[in-house]
């Protein structure tokens, strides 16, 4: 039988015991998670992979209507996808299905560069090296050498609603790894190219590329892996409204 609100709340629990609480597994699975920038060539075994797919599938979505669907790759999959976005990415220009931001601004613009600063700090990329950027920025079409892509896409009809359902899957899908221990990183920049993964992946016609994920077993020795990004106070984006 569980606790009534009179026998245990969690407001009442020492602090200092957070193994007790309720989320203390959630809390140590999102502050584990990172991006993930180098990876061990070791495969996930098909069975992990589908754990997290299963968890995944939880997610909520809009009339539960689920749009997203999603392709996996591995081994020769992996390898023709890596070379094809290679290739690719060494031309000009780009048609992703969804809009990328217009513009960055504020503390948007502020977050995005501390994170660049932080990432190529830790890779050795000096400021106004553009040759070392370009190829740091290529590494994300070489999938940061992981040995398995998740290529999500949605149903055009959807639209952006059905591109926000496809967000909170991703978000699922990062912690479900998490827990199995499998690294990971969600790439704006793989729907750079839809065209590339339709004509891979055989994605049918109607259907519109959000994001992709690399995953594997992260190489914890690489530099790229050393540094965390910090996260905003709750006071910088929640209001609360009550009068």
């Amino acid at each position: 039988m569980p606790p009534t609100a009179a026998q245990s709340r969690p407001e009442d629990e020492d602090p200092t015991r957070a193994d007790e609480r309720p989320d203390a597994a959630l809390e140590a699975w999102l502050i584990a998670r990172h991006s993930c920038r180098a990876f061990l060539p070791e495969p996930v075994p098909r069975a992990t992979i589908e754990r997290i797919l299963d968890l995944a599938q939880r997610t909520a979505s809009w009339c539960n209507c689920q749009p997203w669907q999603v392709a996996i790759t591995e081994g020769a999959g992996t390898e023709r996808l890596r070379a094809a976005l290679q290739q690719r990415a060494e031309q000009a220009g780009f048609t992703p299905d969804f809009p990328f931001p217009r513009e960055y601004q504020g503390e948007y613009l502020a977050r995005r560069r501390e994170s660049g600063f932080q990432l190529y700090g830790a890779v050795g990329v000096a400021r106004g090296d553009r040759e070392a950027y370009r190829r740091q920025e290529m590494r994300n079409f070489q999938l940061f050498d992981a040995p398995h892509a998740a290529i999500i896409t949605t149903d055009e009809a959807l639209g952006e609603y059905g591109a926000m359902d496809c967000g909170g899957y991703v978000a699922n899908f990062l912690l479900a790894a998490q827990a199995n221990g499998v690294a990971t990183v969600a790439q704006a920049s793989l729907a750079m190219y839809p065209e590339v993964l339709r004509e891979v992946l055989g994605l049918a016609p109607d259907r519109r590329v959000v994001c992709g994920i690399s995953f594997g077993y992260a190489d914890t020795s690489h530099p790229a892996n050393s540094y965390r990004t910090r996260r905003a106070e709750q006071a910088e984006t929640v209001s609360w409204v009550m009068d």
